[in-house]
């Protein structure tokens, strides 16, 4: 009720200064110009009551005076054709546009900064000192003030950008409340009466020349860039507001407008009032129709009616298209059916060359039903297995084909491939299984189970095609052996390098066990009473003794042929082997040792000969290569590392003269050595051992100071540490 009273006095108000403004125009016919009165009545009547004297002026038959309208006086406005014009924000026009064919004429040039603009945007901003809200998904729970539901840029085009991100103003903020004009919103903001507010672009610029904001006072939320508008703007690019004409204007006055208004100078008394720039021909207003819609805004909040004639106005062409091609297509039906005839006796034919192609594949290829049962084999299938298609066709293939592990053990029909492939209708590759022919033998196969659809898109089964990989299999097993037999020879090889080193660390102790031994004999041949030292020299012997047995052990260890079983190894332990194994070396080459070993490392699953290998060969090409330069800058260090408790890294870092490109980019291909009597074996070698464990070996750097390779082993994570 209380609206309603304030509706009749704001038109009780309008139509005292329409009569105003009529009592002066010397008796000329009145034209209204509706304004939005999105900043109060006040301002749109300083704003743009010189732009009506200027029509006035340059349409002297005429008398134009400004109307302000709020957002709910608009449409019924409109309607009852109380203004002959109206300058309305873009979704509002659009509005008007579809319900009341109101059309633009001219579109308004705003002036930014100096510069003219015909477009603009939403701004959603809070108070500079809200830390809590720094962007727009921020708004969520937070209370939010619009200009109005019917305000484009004061609220609309943020809905949409807010739409974009899975916010709706309505249901996600604490609350949403409309403060009527732009102005008001900003205040409300300032006072702390909201959390969040929207405006059009440049409200805040122009309140902050006025005095009513401060600088830095807000914060833009999700601030946008563009060259064509310079004001601050969280949203999308709009056309500017259009000047429309009404049905009932005359066509005539309203060209007579639009000329006028195209012709005037930014320099006119009227567009300095108004803030703006001119008037430009009318913008394209389709980015604000697709905007409401995408909202559901009117006009686009329920289907229009739509009636038979309507579409026969709208859409005449398309019918007759369409009954151009209904007579086409009676023609074109009898012309199909013979092609049915010639369809169906090509089917036949390519069925006959389906099953000719089927059966010149090599690997063998069968179909699954629903039931598990086999629907078709190709030729391969009988060759490879026994089976023949009498034997197969209609009964279950998981009984007959692949009934049993490789353990022995039985192969569960709920967890074959095959029916999990139709029944969750993901196509599967199986590397490895076991097939089993008629004969009552099995052979191994990789294979692929792929779903089959009908015309629906409904699975209605699967098919196999199987490859038997037993000579791939014995081919692979027959390379691990030669590279085993290779890796072999490499240790022998090496251990024949290291053999002088080994002999004199096998002689200390041999020399120390023989003079004790000779010590021991004086003494006893003597008076009788040292038997302390006698003592002190057997407990030398045995130390020196089994001191040698260590090194023995070590060594025979290390040639032995590896098992084929992979063993959990601590990675620590066989730096620390490889380091007394390398001993002699080491020492001989005068080579200052860091060991930085990582305590906390988990045990890895992997053949620890293999390992040893691979670490002896890194450090024998580290000590080689810092065999060039001075002895004091002789440096090898040895680091062990977890990487996120997936893997383990071993580094070996030496401090020579690096490795040349030329070296570097053929590191690991086999006999590439920078050795004069080297094989070139070693790190080839290294990377087959490291890759079969599922690792990886790398150089990490080669520089003039030194190189590091690295090599990180996977953890077993079922490993128990």
């Amino acid at each position: 009720m209380a609206e309603s009273l304030q509706l009749i006095l704001r038109f009780l108000f309008l139509s005292a200064i329409s009569c105003c403004a009529a009592s002066g125009a010397a008796g000329l016919p009145e034209v209204s110009i509706g304004v939005l009165s999105h900043r109060g009545d006040e301002a749109t009547l300083r704003n743009w009551s010189p732009t009506a004297d200027y029509l006035s002026r340059v349409i002297p038959e005429y008398h134009f005076v400004i109307v302000p309208l709020d957002f709910r006086e608009i449409e019924p406005a409109v309607k009852n054709g109380k203004v002959d014009f109206l300058l309305v924000n873009p979704g509002i026009y659009v509005n008007m546009e579809v319900r009341y064919r109101i059309s633009r004429i001219v579109t308004l040039n705003n002036l930014i900064n100096g510069r003219p603009s015909n477009v603009f945007g939403g701004v959603v901003f809070t108070r500079a000192d809200r830390k809590e809200i720094q962007s727009l998904a921020d708004i969520r729970g937070k209370t939010l003030m619009a200009v109005d539901k019917t305000s484009l840029g004061g609220f609309q085009m943020a809905w949409k950008e807010l739409k974009d991100i899975g916010i709706n103003p309505y249901r996600d903020t604490a609350s949403l409340r409309f403060g009527g004009t732009h102005d008001a919103v900003v205040r409300a903001v300032q006072r702390g009466e909201v959390d969040v507010g929207t405006v059009r672009t440049g409200i805040l610029e122009l309140m902050g020349e006025d005095g009513s904001t401060f600088s830095g006072e807000f914060r833009i939320l999700g601030q946008k860039k563009s060259p064509q508008q310079p004001f601050s703007h969280s949203t999308r690019l709009y056309p500017e507001w259009p000047f429309s004409k009404l049905p009932h204007t005359p066509s005539q006055l309203a060209r007579r407008v639009a000329v006028a208004l195209l012709q005037m100078s930014p320099l006119e008394p009227a567009a300095q009032w108004g803030e703006y720039a001119g008037w430009t021909t009318p913008l394209e207003y389709q980015p604000v129709h697709e905007l409401l819609r995408d909202l559901h805004l009117p006009p686009y909040d329920q289907p229009a009616r739509f009636t038979l004639s309507d579409a026969i106005e709208k859409y005449w062409y398309w019918l007759l298209t369409a009954l151009a091609f209904l007579i086409l297509m009676i023609i074109m039906t009898s012309w199909v059916a013979r092609l049915n005839r010639a369809l169906k006796k090509s089917k036949s034919m390519l069925e006959r060359q389906h099953n000719l192609i089927l059966d010149s594949v090599a690997d063998g290829i069968y179909g699954v039903d629903l039931q598990g049962n086999a629907t078709f084999i190709n030729k391969a299938v009988t060759e490879i297995t026994g089976w023949r298609a009498k034997d197969l066709i209609g009964k279950n293939q998981h009984h007959i084909l692949h009934h049993t592990r490789m353990d022995g053990s039985i192969n569960p029909g709920s967890e074959c491939p095959v029916y999990l492939t139709f029944q969750e209708g993901k196509p599967r590759y199986v590397e490895e299984d076991l097939f089993w022919k008629k004969d009552g033998s099995s052979f191994p196969v990789e294979y692929s189970s792929t779903p089959i659809r009908d015309e629906e898109g409904s699975i209605k089964g699967s098919v196999v095609v199987f490859r038997d990989i037993s000579e791939r299999k014995q081919a692979a097993e027959a390379d691990r052996q030669y590279q085993m037999e290779l890796a072999h020879v490499a240790r022998l090889s090496t251990m024949g390098e290291m053999a002088s080193g080994m002999a004199h660390e096998l002689n200390q102790p041999l020399t120390a066990i023989a003079t004790s031994a000779d010590a021991c004999a004086r003494l006893l041949e003597s008076d009788g009473t040292h038997t302390d030292r006698v003592l002190d020299v057997l407990e030398t012997i045995g130390t020196q003794a089994r001191r040698a047995g260590g090194i023995i052990q070590q060594l025979r260890q290390f040639v032995r042929k590896e098992e084929p079983s992979h063993t959990q190894v601590n990675i620590n332990h066989l730096v620390e082997e490889v380091l007394m194994l390398m001993e002699p070396e080491i020492r001989k080459a005068g080579i200052r040792v860091i060991l930085d070993l990582d305590n906390e490392i988990p045990r890895v699953l992997a053949q620890q000969i293999q390992i040893d290998q691979v670490i002896l060969n890194l450090v024998r090409n580290a000590i080689e290569a810092m065999l060039d330069i001075p002895e004091e800058k002789r440096i090898l260090t040895l680091r062990t590392r977890s990487a996120g408790g997936n893997a383990v890294i071993t580094s070996v870092e030496d401090s020579g003269p690096g490795l040349s490109e030329e070296i570097r980019d053929k590191l690991f291909d086999p006999f590439i050595t920078s050795k004069a009597r080297g094989m070139g074996l070693g790190l080839s070698i290294s990377m087959g051992i490291i890759t079969a464990h599922k690792g990886n070996l790398y150089c990490d750097s080669s520089t003039p100071k030194g190189t590091i390779f690295r090599f990180t082993l996977p953890v077993n994570q079922n490993n128990d540490e």
